[in-house]
């Protein structure tokens, strides 16, 4: 299911696939451990950041609603379980 969010989403994640091109390159250069390792944390924030940002709009639009009987309810349950795996 496709959300409004994703597309923002979508562009956080390529801004960071440029990004990690940038440190690959960078260890290719030979640049300091350090600058790579910072540069690195930095790639995986945003990664994470958007990975926060996938789950918790999962959460707002397709868990959230109350279920309409019990086996939908148990779905949802299933389902919540599921996405917080990723955490």
């Amino acid at each position: 299911m496709k959300h409004a969010s994703h597309a923002d989403i979508g562009n956080r994640l390529k801004r960071s696939a440029g990004h990690l091109q940038k440190v690959i390159a960078m260890l290719e250069d030979g640049r300091p451990c350090t600058e790579l390792a910072q540069q690195l944390h930095a790639v995986e924030r945003a990664i994470t950041a958007a990975k926060k940002a996938l789950i918790q709009d999962h959460i707002d639009h397709c868990i959230s609603d109350p279920p309409a009987d019990e086996a939908d309810h148990a779905k949802t349950v299933a389902d919540l379980r599921e996405i917080t795996r990723y955490l």
